[in-house]
């Protein structure tokens, strides 16, 4: 697969005379611990891909660089988080769903389209979005929005990991480390973990 995002999704949707179009993504849908983040962007034309693809692809200091770049430089952005109590009663597809929805609103309406991270977002318009799998290797709006998000949700765990030195989140982010997972057996869960992931068979 291509790693180096375009304007392919993009172009379609301005050629039709959309011209508010925000790119949509998560990260830490698998995480064991911490909140999820999903962050919305709009892109203006013109604006330069830059390095732009993948978080997951990036080392963490491009993803600072790029992080700031687009933020300076994007139309519009927002970020959202769902907390770990949200995803332990809800489970994490809705918090995903909550997550996105909270992004869009807050983006108060100023948008005419949205291209989406692999599915669609239940309880809104058919109409106005767009699943594309892989989107964040893709479109260049969502791996853009994958940057903020990454960033974002890695700050977070760095600063939980003062709470939690056990768990050595400002390294592995919350994510299922061979460190994490014998940090687990040996001390247990603490509060930010999410229960609802069936992590008793790490104790």
């Amino acid at each position: 697969m291509n790693k180096t995002p375009s304007y392919k999704f993009e172009q379609h949707l301005w050629q039709k005379g959309y011209r508010q179009i925000v790119g949509l993504d998560e990260v830490g849908r698998g995480s064991f611990a911490g909140p999820l983040v999903a962050a919305a962007v709009i892109l203006p034309k013109g604006f330069e891909i830059n390095g732009i693809k993948d978080s997951k692809l990036l080392t963490p200091q491009k993803r600072k660089i790029l992080n700031r770049y687009i933020i300076e430089n994007a139309s519009l952005y927002s970020i959202s988080e769902v907390s770990v109590e949200y995803i332990n009663k809800f489970g994490v597809g809705l918090a995903t769903h909550r997550a996105f929805l909270n992004c869009l609103k807050k983006l108060d309406r100023r948008f005419d389209f949205v291209l989406v991270d692999g599915f669609m977002i239940k309880s809104f318009n058919k109409n106005m979005q767009k699943g594309i799998i892989h989107g964040d290797r893709i479109s260049v709006s969502i791996a853009a929005a994958s940057i903020i998000a990454k960033v974002y949700r890695d700050n977070l765990m760095i600063k939980l990991h003062d709470s939690y030195p056990l768990y050595n989140f400002a390294e592995n982010k919350g994510y299922g480390t061979k460190f994490h997972r014998i940090a687990i057996k040996k001390h247990g869960l603490c509060q930010i973990h999410r229960i609802s992931f069936n992590l008793s068979k790490y104790l």
